[in-house]
């Protein structure tokens, strides 16, 4: 379907305020979406990714929430529901790396314990609460074209990184996650997508770019550059906009070619 359908589209990024969640969000609206983002702060950060999006032609809006603290999802969820209208795309971009990357016998507990809630529960219990939403929507009181979720993985969902133990366990939690939401919401005509991002030149890879820009340099991606958050954006646009109409429960890697094994 076109950008300039006249169909309603609005579309719910978590982590939308910089880095991927505003590549993901300027791709929405360039897909037709007016775009509620989510995220910890409303800072000079998060109005720029809002005029990104009236830049676009669409409607931005933010809502301050921590998806980590389950016991606000109502307040977030009805918040973003009735900004614009009822949501028919979420994308869980939301997610924070490991604050300790060292031996995995060392790993401290708090780091675990706050990958899991981030990257883990809050997605899937957020996930649960707009699920519900979408399907007691009366079909005949919103217009919808496709209905999507969409999670943010990462390419360590698969590939194991023993310095970011907790990471990994948490990513690739999220991507069993999204294949069990992709089974139970077929049938409401609700799909499922994982978008496993590699290594993305964004503030979260900062502290070790010096490291991956010389990998890069020497060749250790297929496609030889870094990738940008305007990647991981195009990628969720086409799954958004129901360009891939008999796909659900796949996983998409976006990495230039790094999770392909090699001899």
């Amino acid at each position: 379907m076109s950008a300039d359908s006249n169909r309603q589209r609005i579309a719910f990024v978590t982590g939308g305020r910089r880095g991927i969640g505003r590549g993901i969000a300027y791709a929405l609206a360039e897909q037709g979406f007016d775009v509620v983002v989510n995220d910890i702060v409303h800072d000079h950060s998060a109005e720029e990714t809002l005029a990104g999006i009236s830049q676009r032609g669409r409607r931005g809006a933010f809502v301050a929430g921590d998806i980590s603290d389950v016991e606000d999802h109502e307040k977030i969820v009805a918040e973003a529901w009735n900004t614009f209208g009822p949501i028919s795309c979420l994308v869980n971009n939301a997610g924070v790396q490991t604050a300790y990357r060292g031996d995995m016998l060392n790993v401290p507990v708090e780091s675990f314990d706050r990958l899991i809630s981030v990257n883990l529960r809050g997605s899937f219990f957020l996930t649960q609460r707009i699920a519900r939403r979408m399907i007691e929507e009366p079909a005949g009181e919103v217009t919808r074209p496709e209905r999507s979720i969409i999670f943010i993985s990462s390419g360590n969902a698969v590939i194991a990184t023993q310095a970011q133990a907790d990471y990994c366990i948490s990513k690739s939690g999220v991507a069993m996650m999204s294949t069990l939401y992709a089974l139970r919401l077929a049938e409401f005509g609700i799909a499922v997508h994982e978008v496993r991002p590699g290594i993305i030149r964004t503030d979260m890879t900062a502290d070790v770019f010096d490291k991956y820009d010389n990998w890069v340099k020497a060749g250790g991606f297929p496609i030889t550059r870094w990738g940008e958050a305007d990647d991981i954006g195009r990628t969720v646009g086409v799954l958004a906009a129901g360009l891939l109409p008999y796909s659900t429960g796949q996983a998409f890697h976006v990495d230039g070619g790094i999770h392909i094994r090699r001899t």
